[in-house]
């Protein structure tokens, strides 16, 4: 049986840490300064993932009737910002990549007050009174740190040594993805008999949960007239999330175990649905 501390204490918190310092590669105060500059993209994008998605996972797990600890992992799930991997796969299909990285920097400071309070609302909606734990304030904090110290380490050697920074960031952020896969295996390794009585509902609902944060997050930006490269970059910033953050959250803040299960279906699921959805997007109907 895998050690449930040493993914919990260690691995996990690595993963998020190395992740996160990658992002910080990535980034430039100016990546900040672009709300002003395209406040309709960004806000859109938020918004989007923020709210409307939110409330798409809230009703998947009431049509569904998703057991009370998963529908609490699925909500966990939306709140988590997008992950880093969505600059790739919006890169692949010919999206707004500097607008993902401005996305995913807003909103991974912006779940510092939107997980607590999601997840705060979760527990109480779907657990019984006596069951549900608030989430503790101080583990958000330590997750703000986790997240907020390797990003300025990272925009810190960015800016200190940009080039040492170019050489290392797609190193890094491969090692990302083979680090939140080996979590991901060691997390279905423990939850098994969960995932083997659970694999139909859950999978069902991770599948359908990714699907429709792609084609809503392409439909809806659109709708609302942003270029079709912007579109683009916010249905993969929404349909990639960041399930190191979800994991992390579930094992170490929640501490359970089962509301991890969610993640690690998604974090497989996504990879797949987000690839044939770039080639969709890149069939020779659209390339005109």
């Amino acid at each position: 049986m895998i050690d449930t501390a040493l993914v919990s204490g260690v691995l996990l918190p690595a993963s998020l840490g190395i992740i996160m310092l990658g992002l910080g590669m990535t980034l430039h105060p100016s990546d900040f300064a672009r709300i002003l500059r395209q406040p309709k993209a960004v806000l859109i994008g938020l918004g989007v993932q923020m709210l409307l998605l939110t409330a798409i996972c809230f009703g998947l797990c009431l049509l569904l009737k998703l057991p009370p600890e998963l529908a609490v992992g699925m909500m966990l799930l939306a709140a988590a910002p997008g992950g880093a991997s969505a600059n790739i796969y919006s890169h692949l299909a010919g999206g707004d990549v500097a607008l993902n990285i401005t996305l995913t920097a807003v909103n991974s400071l912006l779940c510092l007050l939107s997980l607590p309070l999601i997840v705060g609302f979760s527990l109480a909606y779907f657990m019984a009174a006596d069951q549900a734990v608030p989430p503790p304030f101080g583990k958000i904090i330590e997750v703000g740190l986790i997240i907020l110290v390797p990003v300025a380490i990272g925009m810190g050697i960015r800016r200190t040594w940009p080039q040492l920074s170019d050489r290392v960031e797609k190193p890094l952020r491969l090692f990302s993805v083979l680090l939140l896969a080996l979590l991901v295996v060691l997390t279905m390794v423990q939850q098994w008999r969960l995932l083997a009585e659970y694999a139909a509902i859950i999978g069902l609902a991770c599948v359908l949960f990714n699907v429709l944060s792609l084609l809503i997050g392409y439909a809806v930006p659109l709708a609302l007239k942003l270029p079709r490269r912007q579109a683009i970059a916010i249905a993969m910033e929404i349909g990639i999330h960041n399930g190191t953050l979800a994991l992390f959250i579930a094992f170490t803040v929640l501490e359970n175990s089962v509301m991890a299960v969610p993640a690690a279906f998604y974090s497989i699921s996504m990879f797949i649905t987000a690839g044939l959805f770039a080639a969709w997007l890149n069939r020779p109907a659209r390339a005109a």
